[in-house]
């Protein structure tokens, strides 16, 4: 058979081909949660989206961690042991050199000092979030959380608090699902330049801390913790990092402990704080392509977990890359990126407005994405069956910036006034119309772009509708200057509505102010008020 055909066959006996590789690696995992979903693909396809994730549409992520400590920006523990690198070069002004200073020193620097979840929480439901994300652990393989398996964890070292424990209980205070983010299978490969040495300069060949082990820590801060349990570089590095883990392309490959490992962190983190919500930053499931056998049962465990904890499975699972049958599993996510069209299935934006670690240099030259532009964005996103999750950087200390609780407070202004638009909404029969329908900018991770970069116009609208399909929201992305809006999709002869339109009124207005319109065979013709006062884009309420 040719490799094409083999793959189909294994996905039809609901195996795939990681799976036959993760028994050659003779993988050890604990039990999972009996119930009716199996660690197969034929069994999870049976799996259906929860109502709350789908009506929630807008999450917001604290992707927050010890790599904030730098407030440099994202992968600062990989680049700051490649020579030359900017977070090379801070790192020896701010840290001293990798070969004694390294990641693990920064993790002992930070303290998450003003860390507050109940009070941030609060302030971002109140700016119209349903839903709420906590990084539980990133590519730099340090858990947030009270880990049995992880010795480095933020209740032994840094913060000495239990991160994932507070943003929970914060989480559930204030009436938002909770879900967490887990990044750390990559950090076998992730951490490779950890094993190098300067090329140049008065310390060349003198090797980075990556390769140290627990005797080296006698008399010293971290006396009594294991490095490697940290870095995980006791192998021979790929030639490249490889994000789908593929030797061909010079990847290295994980051995069986790492992956049993990343899976009873996991299981524990599920079993203890409850998660509504988990992605993974993974294409497929975590070590797809090595094996699927990890990911597979913890998506089984998490979904009958959850049908005994609330009597029915309320879990989503957000992954990477995944192809139609695959969505059906589990709720697929695009990276600062959305879908070209409506999904059959609700799927997930997740991008952020700035670095997804956090950055100062970004805040300082006030470069993050404008509300309007998030506005734009969520609406295009919901319109097609999509919610959003917005990544906020949080500070070393665990605070938002000036400049990020403006766009925040003027998001939640935004959804105050049209989040009737948006929230408990179902995708229209077509997603929109307008320039942006026609061309659209390609993603860096499939689809479109999150955030186009050509200005929207008056004729660029969305739609949704309500659940039970009597009313049709139209968000216009821009204000008209004329105070006029004509929507083509709703024309006389249009297909989309035979029959009369009743009345058309502002999202957010007064119930009896109808607003004046006509319709032909053009489209039909809004009037807004003369003293409308629309700032970034605004929703039309039509009924027959």
């Amino acid at each position: 058979m040719k490799l094409n055909q083999i793959k189909f066959a294994a996905l039809l006996l609901g195996l795939s081909l990681g799976t036959v590789t993760a028994q050659t690696n003779s993988l050890q995992l604990p039990p999972i949660a009996s119930g009716p979903f199996k660690a197969d693909w034929n069994s999870l396809t049976n799996y259906q989206t929860p109502e709350w994730f789908r009506d929630a549409k807008f999450g917001i992520w604290a992707h927050w961690g010890p790599q904030c400590e730098p407030e440099h920006g994202d992968w600062y523990a990989r680049s700051m042991y490649q020579q030359g690198s900017a977070d090379y070069k801070s790192h020896l002004a701010e840290y001293g050199h990798p070969s004694t200073n390294g990641f693990k020193d920064v993790i002992h620097e930070w303290k998450a000092a003003n860390f507050n979840p109940d009070k941030l929480l609060k302030f971002y439901k109140e700016n119209g979030a349903k839903y709420f994300m906590a990084l539980a652990n990133h590519h730099d393989n340090f858990d947030l959380f009270d880990s049995k398996y992880q010795p480095w964890n933020s209740v032994a070292l840094g913060p000495q608090k239990d991160l994932i424990g507070g943003w929970a209980a914060a989480a559930r205070k204030n009436g938002l699902r909770f879900g967490v983010s887990v990044h750390a299978s990559h950090a076998w490969s992730w951490y490779e330049p950890a094993q190098g040495a300067d090329t140049n300069g008065p310390l060349a060949g003198v090797p980075y801390d990556g390769k140290l082990t627990k005797a080296a820590g006698k008399g010293l801060w971290w006396d009594g913790l294991d490095p490697q349990e940290l870095y995980a570089q006791s192998h021979q590095p790929g030639t490249k990092l490889e994000f789908r883990w593929d030797p061909a392309k010079g990847s290295s490959t994980p051995d069986a402990a790492y992956m049993e490992k990343f899976f009873k962190r996991t299981k524990q983190l599920w079993e203890d704080y409850h998660p509504d919500q988990i992605y993974f930053d993974d294409s497929v499931l975590p070590f797809h392509g090595v094996s699927d056998e990890v990911g597979l049962n913890l998506a089984a465990h998490f979904y009958n977990s959850s049908i005994k904890l609330h009597g029915q499975n309320e879990a989503v699972m957000n992954n990477k890359g995944l192809n139609e049958t695959q969505r059906e599993a589990m709720v697929y996510d695009i990276e600062r990126g959305k879908a070209e069209s409506i999904l059959p299935q609700p799927w997930q934006t997740d991008t952020c407005i700035g670095s997804w670690h956090y950055d100062q240099a970004i805040f300082q030259r006030h470069g993050y994405k404008s509300a309007a532009s998030v506005v734009r964005m969520l609406a295009d996103i919901v319109s097609k069956n999509g919610n959003l999750m917005l990544s906020v950087p949080l500070q070393r200390d665990g605070q938002p910036d000036a400049d990020e609780i403006k766009i925040v407070s003027e998001i939640g202004a935004w959804l105050r006034v049209n989040g009737e638009a948006i929230y408990a909404t179902r995708p229209w029969k077509t997603f929109g119309e307008g320039p942006s329908t026609v061309v659209a900018e390609k993603g860096h991770f499939g689809g479109q772009t999150d955030v186009q970069k050509k200005p929207f116009t008056p004729e660029d609208i969305r739609f949704t509708q309500s659940k039970d399909g009597k009313t049709l929201y139209a968000i216009v992305l821009e204000i008209p200057k004329d105070g006029k809006v004509t929507i083509k999709s709703l024309a006389s002869n249009s297909a989309n509505w035979p029959g009369q339109i009743g009345s058309v009124r502002l999202v957010g207005g007064s119930w009896w102010s109808k607003l004046k319109f006509t319709r032909d065979e053009n489209g039909l013709h809004v009037s807004l008020p003369e003293k409308f006062s629309g700032k970034i884009a605004f929703a039309l309420k039509i009924k027959s």
